[in-house]
């Protein structure tokens, strides 16, 4: 495959690809952002609060279908892996508890458990972690594993004071076994992501992550907060500008209903991915409102567009047919900037399909901007005041 995917930012590599009418490698771009993996390991004692970690970052409960259990249902030295319901291609491994038994070898476990395999790794602990932890995270720096992180849990007990205490005690025992970066170090409460430092690992997790898997993290990731709804919004949104290329590129090809018929099911497919990427199915509507003690139906009143409830093929059809109709009132200053001159002539199709998706993904954050605000009892950020 071409290299169009070195980063999000497609503008340019599509530029060059619609220049040279090479359509194979903007399909393969929107492929690889539609379909991408990204398998985490997440080790650390089997405790409740490892499960509602392991859970949350799935936008499970205990009582879901699926979600990890305390006690585990695996063995002490099995792995257990934990698929996303939603999510195929987001796997989180359960790695098995590493021992406090002196004669402990790191590399042995590294090599058992095929640490470097993962494209993240997160080393949790509830009190301080243990010179084995510590060892383990050594070792696999040792090995060019540069994607490593501690997460020091909080349980349902602890208080501001006991948190900010247990914080402490775990950045001096780190210090003392000669970790010297804190970024590495977050404190995370499992039941709810949007509180304390699970946003500052996301980000660190996302800038040290090739493009292509932080994208797949932050997709598959529920919608906790309305950071992580505007971020959503901005990847769709790229994704969008990968489509129109691809629409742009089939319409230059003279046959009849070709690019009508691709613009439409592609458009389907990244607004059905949106719709579950933003929570906003009757399914993970509810699940929110389980997880957060809110009436189902409050929530599921707040969304307003269609394409919140169901990505139907008509609904987007008729998105680009409203979006064709008003591209006459478009400017090209965008045309122009997106397009290589002399590839200008299909700008009609690429325009109408960039409106018809921006369009769709504003009105879809908005909605799960709302329900995140009502579900989180956090005041409202929306996504809209974020918009270019």
């Amino acid at each position: 495959m071409a290299d169009v995917l070195k980063s999000l930012n497609l503008l340019e590599s599509l530029k060059e690809s619609i220049e040279k009418n090479n359509i194979s490698d903007i399909k393969d771009a929107v492929e690889d952002m539609l379909i991408s993996r990204i398998n985490i390991a997440v080790v650390g004692e089997r405790g409740a609060e490892k499960a509602q970690f392991i859970n949350s970052l799935r936008g499970l409960g205990v009582e879901d279908e699926g979600a990890a259990l305390c006690p585990s249902a695996s063995a002490q030295e099995e792995l257990a892996v934990f698929l996303n319901p939603k999510h195929p291609d987001f796997r989180l491994w359960d790695l098995p508890m590493i021992s406090s038994d002196p004669s402990f070898d790191p590399g042995n476990y590294i090599d058992r458990y095929k640490i470097l395999r993962y494209n993240a790794m997160i080393i949790t602990f509830t009190q301080s972690p243990s010179s084995n932890l510590v060892a383990v995270w050594r070792e696999a720096r040792s090995l060019q594993k540069d994607t490593l992180y501690f997460a020091l849990l909080a349980s349902e007990k602890d208080t501001e004071k006991t948190l900010e205490a247990k914080k402490k005690a775990s950045l001096e025992a780190l210090k003392a076994e000669g970790v010297s970066q804190p970024c590495v170090s977050f404190l995370v409460r499992p039941s709810a992501l949007e509180k304390l430092d699970f946003p500052k690992l996301l980000e660190v997790m996302k800038g040290d992550l090739p493009e292509i898997r932080a994208h797949a993290l932050l997709l598959a990731l529920p919608t906790f907060s309305s950071t992580v709804v505007a971020q959503k919004r901005e990847a769709f949104k790229a994704l969008g500008w990968a489509a129109a290329s691809l629409s742009a590129g089939v319409s230059a090809i003279p046959v009849p209903l070709v690019a009508s018929m691709v613009d439409a099911s592609v458009a389907v497919r990244i607004l059905t991915k949106a719709q579950i990427s933003l929570c906003l199915d009757d399914e993970s509507v509810e699940r929110l409102a389980r997880q957060r003690g809110v009436e189902p139906n409050k929530l599921k009143g707040l969304r307003t567009c269609l394409l919140s409830f169901e990505v139907s093929k008509s609904e987007v059809k008729r998105r680009l047919l409203v979006a064709e109709k008003e591209n006459s009132t478009t400017t090209t200053k965008l045309v122009e900037l997106a397009m290589p001159h002399h590839a200008r002539s299909v700008s009609r199709s690429f325009t109408v399909m960039l409106q018809a998706i921006n369009s769709a993904i504003d009105d879809m954050s908005a909605d799960a901007d709302k329900i995140v605000a009502v579900a989180t009892g956090i005041s409202q950020c929306t996504t809209l005041a974020t918009k270019e």
